[in-house]
């Protein structure tokens, strides 16, 4: 049978259909040639956008990132830490609405255009707060971190979530022994919870979490900008 007429395809014909397979069986079905066969195309067609399996995995990170609000968190009329706040909570809530998108973001360097604009965000706003450019990098990279850590924590609770709700978690698991560990038992409820997790999980669940987050962002921010406080003039 002789192949009918090549359809027309663009680049976020080829990224949105890697994500329906990324949703529908995970991380590792997202293939050039898997996608090319959901879009009815030779993986010869797909490798002309993306020359490689790499190539279209940065590029469904940087869709992910793409829809971050860059210019608030550039707007000098708010005040530095609740414009990272605002955005570390969109790029927290964005990594939850895709099935494996924690794998996705740790497939490979962040650094496609949206990717670095993050981080070009992050520095200049460390930088308006006085702080040198190494400094402010740095700093960025840590709020980064601290998300991204977060986000894994809440896909992990999620697929455990996933499991509790199918009935395959086991009652006999070692670690479920609230004696052996006294401490984590008497504070679970300070981060109960993960944002966007199953239906298991309550209001106030996520409330806790996002309590927690907030937080340590919060902590974080108060360590890296305690190095521009203001000098102690000689002889004060």
């Amino acid at each position: 049978m002789k192949p009918g007429p090549r359809r027309s395809v663009s680049q976020v014909d080829i990224v949105d259909a890697a994500f329906e397979i990324l949703e529908q069986k995970g991380f590792a079905a997202v293939s050039v040639r898997g996608v090319a066969a959901a879009l009815g195309l030779t993986p010869t067609a797909i490798y002309t956008y993306f020359p490689s399996k790499n190539a279209l995995l940065r590029a469904m990170v940087d869709e992910l990132l793409s829809s971050l609000d860059l210019a608030a968190a550039s707007d000098p009329a708010v005040a530095w830490r609740q414009r990272v706040h605002a955005l570390a909570a969109a790029l927290r809530a964005r990594l939850a609405e895709h099935t494996g998108a924690m794998v996705l973001v740790t497939s490979g360097p962040l650094d496609g255009p949206h990717a670095l604009s993050l981080n070009e965000a992050l520095i200049a706003g460390f930088m308006g707060e006085r702080m040198p450019l190494d400094d402010a990098a740095r700093a960025a990279h840590a709020v980064l971190a601290h998300v991204l850590g977060v986000a894994a924590l809440d896909a992990a609770e999620r697929a455990g979530d996933v499991e509790a709700s199918a009935g395959r978690t086991s009652s006999g698991a070692l670690w479920s022994d609230a004696a052996s560990h006294p401490l984590t038992e008497a504070t679970a409820h300070l981060v109960a919870g993960s944002a966007g997790g199953a239906g298991a999980v309550s209001a106030s669940d996520d409330g806790r979490a996002d309590s927690a987050f907030a937080w340590g962002l919060d902590r974080l921010l108060d360590g890296v900008l305690a190095s521009v406080a203001e000098p102690v003039t000689a002889g004060a």
